[in-house]
């Protein structure tokens, strides 16, 4: 552990009496919710909610991205997010003129590689919903991206990630630890998925999760590990480069948890450097200048520029910037452990198939 982690654990530490009364505020809230003081609307509609307890990055947009490959051959599906740091307000559909700046850039992904598939953002999703379907009438399910503890809205299923590292029964609040909702809400969930294991995981270390997790009888949890595929140009589709022990890589990263796409670089690439940003960052002419000096320091005959697909969508707009640089994308993925994905799959499209509405009581 080096001095910058212990300062950091040790400082957060030192917040934890903000942590108790941001814990404090939000069961009282969640408790209002249960007794029916605030109202959470339901649909006559298949909502799929995607979420977790923590902030960070648990792989949210990829199980977005999965269910949308899964779904998409079989129903008419549409996708709703908050647009986290776009430059609009209120509710939007996105278009073929859309930018990252307008509904954000986890949506713009979603839009950019789903063209067909109706991409929305609002703040306020009991106000959204009904507009997407106005918009949209012959919709057969919405995936409600990220939207886990807004309880104004109830889905119909529930699937909560949570991060093998930071599993949220050994969490606390924020800001000692990365809770944003108390670890029993958990119990709102239809799958619990834990995210980002490692490939070789062991069916003991399974069951010892399961054990600590101590879902419901009804609650089934399901183990991935990120598969990452073939890096492609960011302007081209068609132009890959695949990552070898003799390439060396300029990382250009802003994302919550950089960590796991850090170490598998390190893994199959000979170098690699990194340009960190801040998390939803948005990219400026100076970052790029930035970026452009410290490739050009690379003394190597193969060497790229590689992004996430997060990071991508908001440098498209430096397309003439970025037109002469060797600058590609890695896509990612959820694989699951354990033979278990169709287990998954089966559990998500019998919600859709039979759906039927419950209202509250």
């Amino acid at each position: 552990m080096n001095f910058n982690t212990i300062f950091l654990t040790s400082f957060r530490v030192l917040l934890l009496p903000i942590a108790l009364l941001y814990g404090l505020i939000i069961r009282i809230r969640n408790w209002m919710f249960d007794q029916q003081y605030l109202k959470s609307a339901s649909f006559n509609f298949p909502l799929i909610c995607v979420g977790n307890l923590a902030v960070g990055g648990t792989g949210k947009s990829p199980m977005v991205e999965y269910l949308l490959y899964l779904l998409s051959p079989q129903f008419k599906v549409g996708t709703l997010s908050r647009g986290y740091k776009r430059k609009t307000k209120g509710y939007a559909l996105a278009n073929p003129t859309t930018t990252a700046l307008e509904i954000g850039d986890e949506p713009m992904l979603f839009h950019m590689k789903f063209p067909q598939i109706p991409v929305a953002v609002g703040e306020e999703r009991l106000v959204a919903i009904p507009q997407l379907l106005q918009d949209v009438p012959d919709l057969q399910a919405i995936i409600l991206d990220d939207a886990f503890q807004h309880r104004s809205v109830k889905a119909g299923f529930n699937i909560l990630l949570t991060e093998y590292s930071n599993i949220y029964v050994n969490d606390f609040f924020l800001p000692t630890g990365d809770l944003r909702d108390e670890r029993r809400s958990a119990k709102r969930a239809n799958i619990i998925v834990v995210t980002k294991c490692p490939a070789d995981l062991s069916s003991e270390r399974k069951q010892q999760i399961i054990r600590n997790l101590k879902p419901r009888a009804d609650q089934k949890v399901f183990f991935t590990r990120i598969a990452y595929g073939v890096p492609y140009h960011i302007f081209n589709y068609e132009d890959e480069w695949l990552l070898t022990p003799r390439v060396e890589v300029l990382l250009v990263c802003g994302i919550a948890n950089p960590k796991p796409l850090k170490e598998y670089l390190h893994e199959c690439t000979h170098t690699y450097y990194q340009q960190d940003y801040s998390d939803h960052h948005i990219f400026s002419i100076d970052d790029l200048n930035e970026i452009k000096e410290k490739f050009d320091r690379i003394h190597a005959r193969d060497k790229i520029i590689l992004t996430t697909e997060k990071d991508a969508v908001r440098l498209l707009k430096f397309r003439d910037e970025l037109a002469t640089l060797p600058m590609y994308v890695l896509p990612i993925r959820h694989d699951f452990l354990f033979g278990e994905g169709e287990q998954f799959n089966r559990m998500v499209t019998d919600f859709i198939r039979n759906f039927r509405y419950k209202p509250i009581s």
